[in-house]
């Protein structure tokens, strides 16, 4: 599931399992995200737009080293993880900001030996639980605890057709085997899946047999991630795909998943909800659900808007790549970080964006990577730093929701 939210890995996966109208509970319709893009006075209490979706890093431990992420290759608990009852006082707490989806991350997350407690209390919570395990340790038995624990998808991720480019991302040999393994277990107990792929100038060209596995496992849908080059990521400055590439690979993916057959998404990459609209408006498209599900009624970066990231220790922040401090659980209330951090209130006003993010006629739909504008520039308000498009408009007006088209 990871990268995640969803949208964002800050340890191993964290890429959100997509949550769509099929995985809805009954009587909530559509997922929490199949709304207009949060933006203040659309939802909440006092204008707080409703929290959607959370990256919940139940645990930093992993049995993997991935090149791309923090966390190392630590199979025991991290000092400070969030005890049961912390946790579960934190369940209760999202409750009181909307009804959002919980992705349950790591790290791995089913290193922490109450994974399945959890999640079964966050049913009883009325909330929905996805996970975003690597594969590695589902086991039969794990894949029977999660689907008993209600756990409604998880995403396991392939950066790689074959376990030679796979593994030397994962930092393990071996992983792509066990993960295979692992999505086998998962099916046999009749789990939804999405995969994960993460790009990188090495994987690039090889996306469509990385689909055509995906496709061939049965996965519920395929996310592939743009790179943040935060935290151990930062050294992968190679792997990082130019502003030209970015533009090439989003356009590529919109005329790829035209004929996929399955769900796709793109994640981190917020411009894509740009060129969607841009190639939609071209070829006399509607933009809605039902042409293209939510990729029509969300938005590029959700960060402190509908999405945030809790770590394992019960810090706060905007997104898993985005370390900005937004408070701790464990000395403030959530809701009341949900609310009032400075951080989420600055994603919050168009007005404090900077350089060309702050006057883009598209800026309700992208919002640029905060993430990378913070990692290439030092400030998480500067102007997406690989992003081509130069906005027709030089003052800040309010583009309203793209449903039909260009805002």
């Amino acid at each position: 599931m990871t990268a995640s939210p969803a949208q964002h890995r800050h340890g191993g996966d964290n890429g959100a399992p997509a949550a769509n109208a099929r995985t809805a509970r009954p009587g909530h319709g559509a997922s929490p995200a199949a709304a207009h893009p949060a933006q203040p006075g659309h939802g909440g209490n006092n204008g707080t737009p409703p929290l959607r979706l959370v990256a919940w890093e139940i645990t930093r431990s992993c049995n993997l080293a991935c090149r791309h992420c923090r966390a190392e290759a630590h199979p025991e608990a991290y000092p400070g993880e969030l005890s049961t009852e912390e946790a579960k006082k934190l369940i209760e707490s999202f409750t009181e900001c909307g009804e959002p989806i919980i992705i349950l991350t790591g790290g791995e997350p089913l290193l922490r030996a109450d994974v399945f407690e959890l999640a079964e209390y966050a049913r009883a919570a009325g909330l929905r639980c996805v996970m975003a395990p690597n594969g590695t340790l589902v086991d039969a038995e794990a894949a029977r605890n999660i689907r008993a624990s209600g756990i409604a998808r998880c995403s396991v991720s392939l950066d790689g057709a074959d376990a030679a480019s796979h593994d030397s991302l994962r930092g393990v040999p071996g992983a792509f085997d066990a993960a295979l393994c692992g999505i086998e277990h998962l099916k046999a107990r009749g789990v939804e899946f999405q995969i994960n792929s993460t790009v990188t100038k090495s994987n690039l060209h090889s996306f469509r047999d990385i689909f055509a596995l995906a496709r061939s496992l049965g996965a519920a849908a395929w996310h592939i991630f743009l790179l943040v080059p935060m935290g151990r990521a930062a050294q992968l400055g190679e792997e990082v795909i130019s502003a030209a590439e970015y533009e090439e690979t989003l356009n590529w993916f919109y005329d790829f998943r035209k004929n996929a057959g399955m769900s796709l998404k793109a994640t981190c990459a917020p411009h894509y909800y740009r060129i969607l609209r841009q190639r939609a408006h071209a070829e006399g498209l509607k933009v809605d659900f039902a042409g293209f599900g939510m990729d029509a009624v969300s938005r590029g970066c959700l960060g402190g808007t509908g999405f945030c990231f809790v770590s394992h220790t019960g810090q706060v922040q905007p997104c898993g790549y985005l370390e900005l401090d937004c408070g701790n659980v464990r000395a403030t209330p959530f809701p009341e970080l949900w609310r009032s951090s400075e951080h989420f209130l600055e994603f919050r006003d168009r007005g404090r964006y900077k350089g060309k993010c702050g006057r883009c006629e598209y800026h309700r739909v992208c919002g640029g990577c905060r993430a990378r504008a913070y990692s290439l520039t030092g400030d998480h308000l500067a102007e997406e730093p690989l992003c081509v498009w130069q906005p027709a408009r030089t003052a800040v007006t309010e583009a309203r929701p793209c449903a039909h088209g260009s805002p």
